[in-house]
């Protein structure tokens, strides 16, 4: 509904009713099922796709007994299913700019707390205490950065001040449920602007503590730039309609740490670089899914992407040819190129040469690989431009092979 009222193409609608679940059920039989246990919907098939619908929600303070509603000790609802009315459930929407209801059947629009004068004035505003309404639901502090970037909207005062102090409550919400945020965050086509209002309401560092260790007071060092780059990227894959991967932002987002945890391992603890690349993709891998629970369907395409860096080096004989047809051959080198445009030096020299590669014949190619310049005998420093501090790691046992 909001989208129209702005002249935009809905991309879906939400359907809500005083039906309860089941009664959805009875009615559309076996093309109809309930999901959910938090908040109990009801999906109902249309083809191949599915209508999702809602049943109106009463406040969980007005629950008589029974197990409807739950919540945690920090104030979190664990489950919310107290049914009510239209106007209970207006009560209940987080913004007033989300709690349009509109009959289609009297071509009626309900505005029960003035949602199109803040749409109208550019005004994202909490329906009722900011304070409770995220604690009932951290992630509603993410929803606000996410309307902002995408409306570009203003938060009123009242909603905006508490964000900073209770941005660590997302610690509270699943990793997974956090990890699908992300994505609604990121890969909205306004990455870069909703990455900017993350870090300034200290909401980032919630999404991905594993990156902040490797953060300055500059915000300009190789990894704050790639992260930029790479949002800036999507951004304008989206803006262009082509196909985007999640897991070659997040590839992107922790190339350098990986860089500078293989370096810290190779040097302290006597590792070869095969080993150090493992070891440390582990590592920052599980520090990832701790804290937003990526599939592994994406942690593997990370670690393809990652394992192309190395191999791009190796241009020797039929070694080539079989990195050129790695089945994400693509989205390595798009890494190796935004690689180029940061560091500069020799991921300049193998973009283009790789570049060169692609647009080749057969013929082309051997005379390629003939004439490549020499490795040079300098060692390679990956290590952060603007770092003031070494990181810390835990060491491996070199003696076990670790």
């Amino acid at each position: 509904m909001r989208d129209l009222l702005q002249g935009k193409k809905p991309k879906d609608f939400d359907v809500a009713t005083n039906a309860r679940p089941e009664q959805i059920r009875q009615i559309f039989q076996r093309k109809c099922r309930l999901v959910g246990r938090r908040f109990r919907l009801a999906h109902i098939m249309f083809g191949r796709e599915f209508i999702e619908v809602a049943t109106f929600r009463a406040n969980h303070q007005e629950n008589h007994g029974g197990n409807q509603s739950r919540q945690s000790e920090h104030g979190m609802l664990l489950r919310d299913n107290v049914y009510g009315t239209l106007e209970q459930d207006a009560i209940r929407r987080d913004f007033t700019i989300n709690a349009f209801y509109y009959d289609p059947s009297k071509n009626q629009l309900f505005d029960f707390f003035n949602g199109l004068a803040d749409l109208k004035a550019g005004k994202l505003r909490l329906i009722g205490d900011p304070e409770l309404r995220y604690h009932e639901d951290p992630v509603r502090m993410l929803r606000a950065i996410r309307f902002m970037a995408k409306l570009d909207l203003f938060l009123d005062k009242p909603s905006n001040e508490p964000i900073a102090r209770l941005a660590p409550l997302l610690k509270n919400i699943p990793p997974a449920r956090l990890y699908d945020e992300s994505l609604k965050l990121l890969q909205s086509g306004q990455g870069v602007k909703t990455y900017q209002l993350l870090r300034q309401y200290g909401l980032f560092e919630q999404l991905f503590p594993a990156l902040m260790p490797f953060f300055t007071q500059s915000a300009d060092n190789f990894t704050e730039r790639m992260i930029l780059k790479a949002l800036s990227s999507t951004d304008e894959r989206l803006a262009d309609n082509l196909p985007i991967n999640p897991a070659f932002l997040f590839a992107a987002f922790f190339w350098y740490p990986l860089r500078e945890k293989v370096d810290v391992l190779k040097n302290e603890g006597g590792l070869n670089n095969h080993d150090a690349h493992n070891l440390a993709g582990n590592e920052l891998l599980s520090l990832l899914c701790s804290a937003i629970s990526a599939p592994r369907r994406h942690t593997a395409v990370i670690r393809d992407i990652w394992s192309l860096q190395l191999q791009f080096m190796k241009r020797q004989g039929k070694q080539a040819q079989k990195t050129f047809e790695h089945a994400k051959f693509r989205a390595g080198f798009d890494l190796l190129a935004m690689r180029a445009e940061i560091e500069g030096g020799e991921a300049i020299e193998l973009t283009k040469w790789w570049h060169e590669y692609q647009q080749s014949n057969e013929s082309q190619r051997t005379a390629l690989i003939n004439k490549q310049p020499r490795k040079s005998s300098g060692k390679k420093n990956y290590r952060n431009r603007n770092s003031h501090s070494r990181r810390k790691f835990s060491k491996p046992n070199a003696k076990k092979g670790v």
